[in-house]
């Protein structure tokens, strides 16, 4: 068993599942940028957004009652840019690799949402990996991580179960009314990173971030270098 993933998924091909329910993965969007958070980034890389989340709906009218209601990304639907639905792991990986173009050094794909162990398999982890991609992907951590990821991160949300407690980066967005981030410091991560919450009171949480990092020198401030430069 991969260390990284402690059991497959129980609830892959559920209701929550577009894949499971219509026997295709539904991507909201796929696109080529620079990874904007985190220890990878600036890296150039693929960043494929599954549709469907979870902990919330997607729909505005959910949001104050949904377990995640700060969500700042549009996973509705599969209307985005190289959006679609796809048939099967090959047609998908296949998108993947054209949208990257020539050459095959360093090729990175962030698989996201959403939430993406929704739909994520193994059978799109190993396409990915025979067209010579670094697979990495960013989840809430409510559903066990599928085997064969290189690079896991895990973003929780306060007041849910996470139950993938081990993986390559643990990013908590904050501040947060109930997560209490010494708590998270004996999950299994390498790196743990606190990055301001996207909200009205930008300033204020930039604060507690920078507060955060400064009191518990466990924890590296990280910011959403993308929309600093104005990158999707």
């Amino acid at each position: 068993m991969d260390a990284h993933n402690p059991s497959p998924s129980p609830l892959r091909g559920s209701l929550l599942s577009p894949k499971g329910a219509r026997g295709i993965y539904a991507v909201k969007e796929c696109f080529l940028t620079l990874q904007g958070e985190g220890m990878q980034s600036g890296s150039r890389a693929v960043f494929l957004r599954f549709a469907g989340c979870n902990l919330w709906s997607g729909r505005e009218q959910d949001r104050a009652t949904a377990q995640c209601t700060f969500c700042d990304t549009d996973f509705v639907g599969t209307d985005g840019e190289g959006g679609g639905k796809f048939a099967d792991a090959e047609a998908l990986a296949d998108r993947v690799a054209s949208i990257w173009g020539e050459g095959a050094e360093n090729r990175l794909v962030v698989i996201t949402g959403g939430e993406p162990m929704l739909q994520l398999d193994e059978a799109l982890v190993e396409a990915l990996h025979a067209r010579r991609f670094r697979v990495a992907v960013e989840t809430n951590g409510t559903l066990p991580a599928v085997r064969g990821l290189d690079w896991i991160c895990v973003s929780p949300k306060a007041g849910t179960d996470v139950v993938q407690r081990t993986g390559d980066e643990l990013k908590l967005v904050w501040p947060q009314q109930g997560i209490d981030p010494a708590n998270l410091e004996s999950w299994a991560f390498d790196h743990f990173l606190v990055q301001p919450m996207d909200c009205e009171a930008r300033q204020e949480a930039l604060d507690a971030a920078i507060n955060l990092a400064m009191e518990r020198p466990r924890w590296r401030l990280t910011l959403q270098a993308h929309k600093l430069v104005g990158l999707s």
